[in-house]
């Protein structure tokens, strides 16, 4: 069962999710006045191995659940763990490997949308 939750507090348990497995790097792109974005928010992190990569997806979608009640829609990338997608429809993770998160720059495609840096706690 999913529960009712604000977008923001969605956002704040992912963020704290990548935190408690030591994802870095952690941002988010703002999208809500994008005109038909596809989401609310991108949240992007990185890991320093394929192995990191999926523990750091696991360990959302385990934290989200619990903390949230909210479960994943789609999970993709686990095959090579370069880049591994985690869907909530309004917030998209995005959790990669640093030099593939280099080549695709995905920040900078979306530099119109503000962007929000975390610092590790």
């Amino acid at each position: 069962m999913t529960k009712n939750i604000s977008t923001k507090k969605l956002l704040t348990t992912i963020v704290q999710g990548i935190e408690e497995r030591k994802g870095e790097n952690i941002i988010s792109l703002d999208f809500k006045n994008i005109e038909n974005a596809i989401c609310k928010y991108f949240v992007i992190c990185e890991g320093n191995s394929n192995t990191q990569v999926a523990a750091i997806a696991d360990g959302v979608a385990e934290y989200v659940h619990k903390n949230a009640g909210v479960k994943v829609w789609q999970r993709t990338g686990y095959e090579n763990a370069e880049w591994i997608i985690l869907d909530y429809a309004e917030i998209m993770v995005h959790i990669f490997q640093p030099y593939v998160r280099n080549y695709y720059n995905i920040e900078e495609l979306w530099a119109d949308c503000p962007t929000k840096k975390y610092e590790i706690q």
